[in-house]
């Protein structure tokens, strides 16, 4: 009986043990990736406890400013706007090590990306392209381009919804590109309907199935974008400049750049319903926000230098502040991978 006892004993410990060993693993493997956006521009990784694990040159040149999404990360694949080179840099990821695989050309000077439809999609200054992804590789030049309603640089962030993509310019417009059956751009730009007669200056988005959350900055709102139109528009309450989103479960949090804090929201159906007007603070203006693998990552700046954030999430949408780094730079963009 004592030995079966002591085996019993010993097998809880060795699965306990398991168990601990699962969770450091997992703690290890998901990273928050930013980019610095300097002239000789590169990625820097760091795991959960704000420690940099590695530097990576993209062999490109940053420079952009007033964007959101310029890195993205899908299927151990990183891509990273290059602003001042024209081109997008792809990586690839091996454990917690991460290469640059591919330099891509672009029509525009790029500002962000995003994967879905086994595309990658750049949004540049001008134009939004579309390139296919074959296995680990990017086709080099674009499968579908489309011309920017405005087209005058105030482009801001790019989305992927199920048949088309969602994009923003800060010149008052969202605007939505058709998508071919085999996910290429096509067509032309078409302006969403019912945008607010107030509108001024959409910024950030955040995409989910066929919903598109966008913020309307300098007007203090968020609007749900569904089908080519505006179905619900809901204030930020005190909380000024809604910029930045991030979507995870039932949970929006909107980065809130004058106002150096996090706002947690509430979406279900048509409804966008605040229920944190400060789920965390900062000390500089957040730039851009990711959600990824139980965990929260935010980008602030103070002039030449930025602070990245990361924060835990819990079941109820609380954010607890699990570390923060300094750089040096002037950082863009941010992505958290979790490695399965």
């Amino acid at each position: 009986m004592k030995t079966f006892r002591a085996f019993c004993v010993a097998a809880m410990l060795t699965a306990a043990a398991t168990v601990l060993h699962a969770d450091d693993a997992h703690r290890v493997n998901t990273v928050v990736v930013t980019a610095s956006n300097t002239a000789v521009n590169q990625i820097m990784v760091y795991d959960t406890a704000g420690q940099l694990l590695q530097s990576v040159p993209t062999q490109g040149q940053g420079g952009v400013s007033g964007n959101a999404g310029g890195i993205a990360a899908h299927d151990g694949m990183i891509a990273v706007v290059n602003f001042g080179s024209k081109s997008v840099s792809i990586l690839a990821r091996d454990g917690n090590d991460f290469k640059v695989k591919q330099v891509i050309p672009t029509i525009s000077s790029p500002v962000s990306v995003a994967f879905g439809h086994h595309h990658l999609y750049v949004l540049g200054t001008t134009v939004v392209e579309s390139h296919d992804i074959f296995g680990a590789h990017v086709g080099a030049g674009p499968d579908g381009v489309a011309g920017l309603l405005v087209a005058d640089g105030s482009s801001a962030q790019v989305g992927v919804l199920n048949n088309q993509l969602v994009i923003s310019e800060k010149s008052n417009v969202i605007e939505t590109v058709a998508l071919a059956n085999d996910g290429a751009a096509t067509g032309s730009a078409t302006l969403v309907q019912n945008i607010p007669s107030n509108v001024n200056t959409p910024f950030g988005l955040v995409t989910r199935g066929n919903n598109a959350y966008v913020t309307i900055a300098h007007a203090d709102e968020i609007a749900l974008v569904r089908n080519g139109a505006v179905l619900t528009v809901t204030p930020s309450g005190t909380q000024h400049a809604p910029c930045w989103l991030a979507l995870h479960g039932p949970f929006l949090y909107s980065s809130n750049s004058p106002s150096k804090s996090v706002s947690r929201y509430a979406v279900y159906g048509t409804e966008i319903v605040q229920d944190a007007a400060v789920a965390a603070q900062f000390s500089g203006s957040p730039t851009d926000i990711a959600y990824g693998g139980g965990w929260i990552g935010v980008v602030d700046g103070s002039g030449a230098v930025s602070h990245i954030s990361i924060f835990s999430v819990d079941e109820d949408g609380n954010l607890t502040l699990n570390a923060v780094a300094t750089i040096n730079a002037p950082a863009n963009g941010i992505a958290v991978i979790a490695e399965d």
